[in-house]
């Protein structure tokens, strides 16, 4: 079991790259603003995250290519084609770039006190220099153990302030299996799938298995891999909002990191504030280097470029995503219409991927005898009719509609 355990990577990838500032703050409003009623949203987010991601990564592992090349071979018209570029080149790389902004501001949250008097937070600097070295040393298998450890270090922070809150665990229980919505909180239920759930994973997670694996030799480990990365991502989820729902039950004020690390004081005293600005900034920048690779990923695919990470189309991708969100980090904004329009590409984007996804992974010529069984594809139909709820939420809610 420990040498499988040693060959876990990809998955773990796929973890820091869900685990981001945006589940974090999700995660901490549905525990503040609901308790553990919503636990059940991060179960089924787990599972529906794990179907889907098991077979990018099947289509990785037996079928030898991404989701990308995979679009590019299953789609002959040209003008189809041409609008499937356009989407995924618009929610992937541009939706990334604008998001990239997000995750690097988000990884500094915890330590702005530090350098409250300061007109920019130098580690912002630290995180753009650091996930540009790790990209541009184009060794997949470091970043890769890069990645986790900092879901290691997440994992440590959110479970152990998990338990030092002391939270009921028959409440816990009760939220994990007995589902249901308080009034008012279907949007945050769809928000607590949706930063789990997500299309940039499946580019990212196909592509991420070649540079590890290939042939069906190794399909049992990966799906070892992806089964054992998403449910610690899960996990580590629920302990954010379990962590949530008791500390600001206790002081009754606003959601801030500040009094999030205060529901520590008792444990970690004058610490709790760095033990807690620690998880965020390994959430921040663990997706601060997950949103530009797969940026560069999916974008080399869809056009038919060398996807090798030491490719100069491949680099100018990811640096442009990463850039963009460093600039935009260091003026102190978020660039709203890019976000806007990357929440609608997206909107469309997932549930489109996920109708693919499942149509590729029941193509005989491609995957072999490792196609879909029947009761694999009944689920992914269940999780594409969310897929297309997700959608339209965020259609919706980008659109001010909702």
């Amino acid at each position: 079991m420990y040498k499988k355990l040693k060959k876990i990577g990809p998955g773990a990838v796929i973890a820091a790259a869900f685990i981001g500032p945006g589940t974090v703050t999700t995660a901490t409003i549905a525990g503040s603003s609901y308790g553990y009623t919503l636990l059940w949203a991060v179960i089924f987010s787990v599972f529906a995250t794990y179907i889907l991601q098991e077979m990018s990564a099947r289509l990785g592992v037996i079928g030898g290519i991404g989701v990308g090349q995979a679009i590019r071979k299953k789609i002959t018209n040209k003008s189809l084609r041409i609008v499937a570029s356009v989407l995924i080149i618009g929610a992937v790389f541009i939706g990334n770039a604008a998001y990239e902004a997000g995750n690097i501001t988000g990884a500094v949250l915890g330590f702005n006190d530090w350098f409250d008097q300061w007109s920019l937070n130098p580690l912002i600097l630290v995180i753009g220099l650091v996930a540009f070295m790790l990209l541009y040393s184009g060794k997949y298998l470091f970043i890769e153990r890069f990645l986790i450890a900092l879901v290691a270090i997440m994992g440590l922070v959110f479970i152990i302030a998990c338990f030092v809150v002391q939270p009921d665990f028959i409440q816990i229980l009760q939220g994990m299996f007995v589902p249901s919505i308080p009034e008012g909180a279907l949007l945050m239920v769809i928000g607590l799938i949706g930063t789990t759930v997500v299309p940039y994973n499946l580019f990212l997670h196909a592509s991420s298995v070649q540079e590890h694996w290939s042939g069906k030799k190794d399909l049992h480990i990966s799906r070892l891999d992806t089964l054992l990365s998403v449910v610690l991502g899960g996990i580590i989820t629920m302990a954010i909002l379990i962590t949530a729902a008791v500390t600001f039950e206790e002081i009754n004020q606003a959601v801030t990191t500040k009094n999030l690390s205060e529901g520590l004081t008792p444990i970690f005293g004058n610490f709790s504030a760095l033990f807690l600005g620690i998880g965020f900034f390994a959430a921040g920048i663990s997706s601060a280097i997950t949103a530009p690779l797969a940026a560069a990923f999916a974008t080399s695919e869809i056009l038919g470029w060398d996807k090798q990470l030491k490719g100069k189309k491949f680099r100018i991708v990811w640096m442009s995503v990463l850039f963009f969100g460093l600039f935009f980090s260091c003026l102190g904004f978020k660039p709203t219409l890019v976000i806007l329009f990357a929440q609608v590409a997206n909107g469309i984007l997932l549930p489109i991927i996920a109708i693919f996804l499942l149509w590729i992974m029941n193509d005989k010529s491609i995957m072999g005898k490792y196609i879909n069984s029947t009761l694999v594809n009944i689920l992914g139909l269940i999780i594409i009719g969310i897929t297309l709820m997700l959608g339209l939420k965020q259609i919706l809610s980008a659109s001010g509609l909702l």
